[in-house]
């Protein structure tokens, strides 16, 4: 043992420490702030925008569907009435629109499926009759598109009486 019994106190930090040690946590706090404030939903003006339908007691969330892609129809159908879509371009998009709402509706993945899988899955009929009628004749097939205007009842029809 030493001979001395003298205590030395502890080291004490320097002021310029501590004040940096303070800055640190305000920056660590404010760039917390800032994340909290960026990543926020941003409010929108009421009225600005008319929001979706919502499924309420009374509303029925096949009804609304239903309503959503019959738009959808009726909108191709006026593109290629106003000469925006050309008659392959309609098809093909009402072969989309129709495809998703059976997905949509009731889980059928058709969007990936060939007319060849959906007839062996046994689906409605009236989706079978519009794919192979109207959409892959005018689709894939070099000949004269099918009317879209055909297209477009036969597309209403898969959306009217689907399960």
């Amino acid at each position: 043992m030493s001979g001395a019994d003298e205590l030395y106190p502890p080291a004490q930090y320097g002021w310029g420490w501590i004040l940096l040690a303070i800055g640190v946590l305000v920056l660590i706090a404010g760039l917390a702030w800032l994340v909290v404030v960026l990543t926020r939903p941003r409010r929108t003006i009421a009225g600005a925008a008319a929001a979706p339908p919502v499924p309420g007691p009374t509303t029925d969330v096949a009804t609304v569907l239903r309503e959503e892609y019959l738009g959808a129809i009726a909108q191709i159908e006026a593109d290629y009435r106003a000469g925006v879509a050309d008659a392959r371009r309609a098809n093909l998009e009402l072969s989309r629109v129709v495809r998703g709402f059976v997905n949509e509706y009731s889980g059928i993945e058709a969007p990936v499926l060939a007319l060849d899988d959906l007839v062996r899955m046994g689906v409605h009929p009236s989706l079978i009759d519009a794919i192979g009628r109207n959409y892959y004749p005018s689709i894939f097939r070099r000949t004269a598109p099918v009317d879209p205007l055909v297209g477009a009842d036969a597309a209403r029809t898969v959306v009217t009486t689907w399960y």
